[in-house]
C-alpha cells in the first residue's frame, strides 16, 4: 500500500479551509448545532455517503462503503463551540458574540470532511467507514446522547477513533498512549445551612462563610494527604457564593467545585472523602451541609491494539510521534465511545506560534489551517490500514 501524504490532499485544501472558516464564523453551542449539521450533511452527501441525521439531537453519521468486507470502523469529530466572545482578529472571526470555536472543533470537522472526500474519490479500503459528527462535547453530553439514540445498534463498529488538536505542540506532531489518556471530570456542590445574623454579634448565629472557608481548606488535604503521590488527581473549589451583605453574616454558603481523576477508584475515593469532611465540619459547627457529586466525563481509555494502529498510521504518513508518559488532566466526551467500543483518542500538534499556541478555550486561540491536510492525510491512512484491501479484492 502506498503511504498517504498531506500533498495527496492538495486539491482539497481550499475546500477544507473554506469549510473551517465558515464554521468558525458561525459557531453554535451544544445541542444547537443546527446550521453546522446542515452544512456537514450537505458535504457528506456530496462525497457520496449514506447520511443519518438527528442522532442524539443534532448528531450525524455518514457511511462510506467500498468492497465486500463486513468490518466497520468509526472516526469521530466534535461539533460544538464554547460560550465565549472571541478576542482574536482573524478575517473569519466569529460573527456571534458569546459564541466561539475556541477548542478547534471547526478544524476537527473540516479535517474529517476532507478525509471523507479523499477516501470517496481515491480511497483504497474494503469495508465501511462511519464518520461521526458529535454534538455537545464540551458538556460531556453528546456522546451519551448518540449512544442512547442507538448509535452502536444502528452502526455496529469494530473500533472507533478520535483526533484532537493540541496547542503549543509542534505542528502535526502526534501523541497518544495506551490506557488512560484523559482524566475524568466530576462536579460537586456543598451547601452550608448556618444561621445568619448581625456582623457585630457573630456569637448569635453560625457564620456560613467561616464554615465554608474550613471546607475549602480541608478539601485541599485530599490530594495532598489522602491520595498516593503522583495520582494526577485535582480537587478545586471554583465558586463560593453566600447570601451575606455589608453588615449581615450569611446563613447560607454554596461551594461549587471540580474534581479530576485518572482512575475510577480515585474518583470514588475522592467522593467519599468530600462527604466525610462535610459531615465532620457540619458536626463541629452544628449545621447542615448538603452534598452532591456528579460525574460529567468518565476517564478516557485507549485500547492497546488501536493505539498501536494510530502510531503506525502516523509513522507511515511521516508524522513525528510519541507515547505520552502520563494522561492529560483535561477530560473528553470520547470516553463514553471508547468505553463501548475499542478505540483510541489521539492528540495532534496545532503549532507553537501566536494564536496556534494559545491554550484551548482561550478567547484568542485559533485552529491552524496548516494542520488540515496533515490531519486529513492521517485519517485516510488509518482508514486504509484498518480496512485493508487484499490482492484478491476488487474495490
Amino acid at each position: 500500500m502506498l503511504a498517504r501524504t498531506s500533498s495527496d490532499l492538495a486539491d482539497l485544501i481550499p475546500l477544507m479551509t473554506s469549510i473551517r472558516h465558515g464554521l468558525h464564523q458561525n459557531p453554535e453551542l451544544g445541542f444547537a448545532e443546527y446550521e453546522t449539521a446542515t452544512l456537514i450533511t450537505g458535504h457528506l452527501r456530496g462525497a457520496g455517503c449514506e447520511v443519518y441525521e438527528q442522532l442524539g439531537g443534532t448528531g450525524i453519521t455518514g457511511l462510506l462503503k467500498k468492497g465486500t468486507s463486513t468490518r466497520m470502523i468509526g472516526f469521530r469529530a466534535d461539533m460544538d463551540a464554547l460560550p465565549l466572545t472571541e478576542t482574536g482578529t482573524p478575517d473569519y472571526k466569529s460573527t456571534r458574540p458569546g459564541h466561539m470555536h475556541a477548542c478547534g472543533h471547526d478544524g476537527h470537522m473540516a479535517m474529517l470532511l476532507g478525509a471523507t472526500y479523499a477516501l470517496a474519490q481515491s480511497g483504497r479500503f474494503d469495508g465501511t467507514l462511519a464518520v461521526i459528527f458529535q454534538p455537545n462535547e464540551e458538556n460531556g453530553l453528546g456522546a451519551q446522547a448518540m449512544l442512547a439514540d442507538g448509535l452502536l445498534e444502528r452502526f455496529p463498529m469494530d473500533e472507533i477513533y478520535g483526533l484532537h488538536n493540541l496547542p503549543s505542540e509542534p505542528l502535526g506532531s502526534l501523541s497518544t498512549r495506551s490506557g488512560t489518556i484523559c482524566a475524568s471530570e466530576s462536579l460537586f456542590e456543598l451547601v452550608v445551612h448556618g444561621q445568619g445574623g448581625h456582623s457585630a454579634m457573630p456569637h448569635q448565629g453560625v457564620d456560613a462563610i467561616l464554615v465554608g472557608s474550613e471546607l475549602v481548606q480541608a478539601l485541599q488535604s485530599i490530594v495532598a494527604r489522602k491520595l498516593k503521590p503522583g495520582s494526577g488527581a485535582v480537587v478545586s473549589v471554583t465558586e463560593f457564593i453566600t447570601d451575606g451583605r455589608r453588615n449581615v453574616l450569611p446563613g447560607t454558603a454554596r461551594l461549587k467545585g471540580d474534581v479530576r481523576a485518572r482512575t475510577p477508584e480515585d474518583r470514588d475515593h475522592i467522593k467519599t472523602l468530600i462527604a466525610q469532611i462535610a459531615r465532620g465540619i457540619a458536626e463541629t459547627h452544628q449545621v447542615q451541609i448538603g452534598f452532591s457529586f456528579q460525574t460529567e466525563f468518565v476517564e478516557t481509555c485507549n485500547a492497546e491494539q488501536q493505539t498501536d494502529a494510530v502510531l503506525k498510521a502516523a509513522h507511515t504518513v511521516g508524522l513525528e510521534t510519541k507515547t505520552r508518559p502520563d494522561p492529560m488532566s483535561f477530560s473528553e466526551d470520547f470516553a463514553h465511545l471508547s468505553a463501548a467500543v475499542p478505540g483510541c483518542f489521539t492528540l495532534i500538534g496545532n503549532g507553537t506560534e501566536g494564536a496556534y499556541g494559545q491554550p484551548l478555550h482561550a478567547t484568542d486561540y485559533d485552529f491552524n489551517d496548516a494542520l488540515l491536510p496533515i490531519g486529513a492525510a492521517f485519517w485516510c491512512q488509518l482508514a486504509e490500514d484498518r480496512l485493508p484491501v487484499t490482492e484478491s479484492d476488487d474495490v
